[in-house]
């Protein structure tokens, strides 16, 4: 996808100005109280080949007043796939026409509430303990009693697999509220400046499969939005506002993103912002994924905003593309010395994706790149990322 040129010599007076116009325009709508917006677009991103799939979404903001800046989310209200409520409510004995009430005394009927208020996907252990309370099964409560136990039990498994190891019936449906946490929202980083596309949002979402327990697993709110919404379909949305993850305030400063897979999604949004004239940041972005012909989001759009120098540098790490795997961490060691005149000159460092692996692998690239460079060695590497953390300079949005 191309965007038009816009003129990039923008003043830090200029995006005050705008932030504060944005900020103040935030309306009412909230998890509680969600904007209904029109599906747009709805379009894989990966390519047929690939191990993923990740889907690019564009939603329709129309009047509704809601504002963003790059660097928030998006939150999304999932409904549990059809599928899934049918299976618990034939395990349960029940039709779903039984009458509840909803956490704010609303009546409804159970399959309301099995599929939009109840969470029957991902089982949490205040359900384990509250079933195995319910049922008296003494597995279960030897499972209940024990961390370790628990989270083994726990993983991979939903809701239906628990009354099916351990089958009973609810007296009173309305039970289920005291044994199923809420149904939550789901929230996705934007990928798109309000700044350039006015009334519209872009999203970024990978479709979560597996299998776990002899069963396809799917993610709720993923499938729900990647396959369940087409082009037309309806999403109830809020804004959530990530004041620490914006972009630096002198749009003069250097920016340094890492951000592989859906991880990119917020830093698309950093770049638009720029193309929008919002600032003129120097930006290098390190870009990650498995296959260079089947996982490289965006591809189009970054490599125009290289050309046009809205991107001043982009490193990409694809790991099955070669023998030896190499991830966004392998191109900041091996580009280490610029990395450290950008961070010595101020730049902001900033990370999205992953919480687990990704993140602490980039950390002890970034430590190495600043003891080897700076000349001064690792203690001096904790000192200056601890400064940066306290001048808000290392900015992390992981998950």
């Amino acid at each position: 996808m191309s965007y038009p040129r816009v003129h990039k010599g923008a003043t830090e007076r200029m995006q005050s100005e705008q932030t504060a116009t944005l900020e103040a325009g935030r309306t009412t709508w909230s998890r509680n109280n969600p904007y209904s917006a029109t599906v747009l677009e709805n379009r894989l991103l990966t390519g047929s080949d690939s191990e993923k799939e990740t889907r690019h979404i564009e939603l329709d903001l129309a009047d509704s007043g809601l504002t963003y800046l790059p660097g928030d989310s998006a939150g999304i209200l999932p409904l549990n796939a059809c599928d899934a409520v049918d299976l618990v409510l034939e395990r349960l004995h029940l039709t779903g026409q039984e009458p509840v009430t909803d956490f704010y005394g609303k009546p409804l009927d159970l399959r309301q509430a099995l599929s939009s208020w109840l969470m029957i996907g991902k089982l949490s252990g205040t359900t384990l303990k509250a079933w195995a309370k319910h049922t008296g099964n003494p597995e279960l409560s030897g499972v209940a009693a024990n961390k370790e136990k628990l989270d083994a039990y726990l993983w991979g498994r939903e809701f239906l697999d628990l009354i099916e190891h351990a089958p009973a019936t609810l007296d009173d449906p309305q039970q289920l509220f005291k044994i199923l946490p809420r149904l939550a929202p789901r929230l996705y980083s934007i990928s798109s400046s309000q700044a350039l596309l006015h009334t519209h949002i872009d999203l970024s979402i990978r479709v979560v499969k597996y299998q776990s327990h002899g069963r396809d697993r799917f993610g709720v709110c993923s499938t729900h939005v990647g396959e369940r919404t087409p082009k037309g379909g309806k999403l109830p949305i809020f804004i959530h506002s990530n004041q620490l993850f914006r972009l630096p305030a002198d749009p003069a400063t250097r920016v340094i993103m890492v951000g592989p897979g859906t991880g990119v999604a917020p830093f698309r949004a950093y770049l638009q912002h720029k193309q929008a004239g919002c600032g003129r940041w120097p930006m290098w972005l390190f870009f990650g994924d498995q296959r260079a012909s089947q996982d490289f989001l965006y591809k189009e759009d970054f490599e125009a905003w290289v050309a046009d120098g809205t991107l001043n540098r982009l490193d990409t790490a694809f790991s099955r593309d070669q023998k030896e795997k190499i991830y966004v961490q392998t191109r900041i060691r091996e580009n280490s010395a610029e990395l450290w005149r950008w961070l010595n000159e101020g730049a902001y460092f900033y990370v999205c994706g992953d919480s687990k692996r990704m993140a602490p692998d980039v950390e002890a690239a970034l430590l190495e790149a600043v003891a080897t460079h700076s000349g001064k060695g690792p203690d001096y590497a904790n000192e200056f990322l601890a400064e940066m953390k306290k001048q808000k300079r290392y900015l992390r949005d992981v998950y």
